[in-house]
């Protein structure tokens, strides 16, 4: 797919293109440790970006800065993780994560194989991993293409800052998000990257 395509599919729709035209294009990847990234994510859970990169550089300094394994961070005492500033539950959840990878004998390779519906449906077991957790690394370490974060606060913020819509009914405002966004596919991850990043403009 060229990189170009995202956008001109993207840029039909006229809101959306007034918020195309000051972003870089967006590029997503394929990424390996995989349960690392599932921490990252647990821990950037209702955290401003800035919060959740602080977070992520003291978990890493927790192994010198090296990529655990899933094993080293299942014998991260509790109170370590605890002593980066992770609340109770997130420092479970994280030792949730890792036991589960160790468990199932799980490799990077046979989790890029699977579909998005059976990895939401596989890592949603996990206690803590919820589905907008499994959606964040989807996006961002699967390089998944076409994920919509409907759950997300800041999609919909912007969702309902560009089209105008009033956010009292919840449900009447997620009928009207997915209306909105079955125009962008089947590039829904990207149309989040660049909602994502005109809020925080």
């Amino acid at each position: 797919m060229s990189r170009m395509e995202h956008l001109i599919h993207l840029a039909k729709d006229k809101k959306f293109k007034k918020i195309l035209e000051f972003q870089q294009p967006c590029v997503l990847e394929k990424r390996n440790n995989i349960h690392l990234h599932l921490c990252n994510a647990i821990m950037s859970q209702q955290l401003s970006t800035k919060v959740a990169d602080v977070f992520q550089r003291r978990f890493l300094e927790l192994y010198k800065g090296k990529v655990p394994t899933a094993k080293q961070i299942a014998g991260t005492p509790f109170e370590a993780l605890r002593s980066i500033g992770l609340s109770n539950a997130k420092a479970n959840y994280v030792l949730n994560v890792s036991r589960f990878f160790i468990d199932e004998k799980i490799t990077d390779a046979r989790l890029h194989k699977m579909s998005n519906e059976e990895l939401i449906k596989y890592l949603s077991q996990i206690k803590g991993v919820g589905q907008w957790t499994v959606e964040m690394i989807l996006m961002f370490s699967f390089g998944r293409e076409d994920i919509f974060a409907i759950d997300d606060l800041g999609i919909q913020q912007a969702i309902c800052t560009l089209y105008k819509i009033d956010a009292t009914d919840r449900k009447a405002m997620k009928q009207q998000m997915l209306k909105i966004s079955s125009k962008w596919s089947p590039y829904r991850t990207y149309a989040c990257r660049y909602l994502w990043g005109w809020k925080d403009k």
